[in-house]
């Protein structure tokens, strides 16, 4: 089994798919180290030796952010949208959608399951 950045992947999946199991790794950051590392996509995890899963890991460790750091950057990042109290801020604080969604209907994701209000009724008209 190899680990990379703290993450164990799958010995079965192609190490393309494989390398999207690590927070911060897309298809085409996955392809990139790839063809940097110069393996071909179709390689499994359980066909790499040590040798290239330790070039990986060096690639990975060099040009990329990942896992924690990356994380504990993007936190930072929205806790420093929160002191300084811009709109997008405020939207995180209260936990509604940051990113112009509408909110009168939807934004179930963000807002939590429906609260129903008692005493409000349809009037029949």
């Amino acid at each position: 089994m190899a680990r990379i950045a703290g993450v164990n992947l799958p010995t079965n999946k192609r190490a393309v798919i494989a390398l999207q199991y690590i927070h911060g790794i897309g298809e085409k950051t996955a392809k990139e180290i790839m063809t940097k590392v110069n393996l071909p996509m179709e390689r499994r995890v359980s066909q790499l030796t040590d040798a290239e899963v330790l070039q990986i890991r060096e690639l990975i460790d060099r040009d990329y952010m990942v896992e924690g750091d990356l994380r504990r950057d993007v936190s930072l990042n929205i806790k420093r949208l929160m002191d300084l109290g811009c709109y997008r801020g405020l939207r995180h604080r209260k936990g509604l959608p940051v990113r112009g969604q509408r909110t009168h209907t939807n934004a179930r994701t963000r807002k939590g399951p429906a609260k129903t209000i008692a005493g409000k009724k349809k009037t029949a008209t």
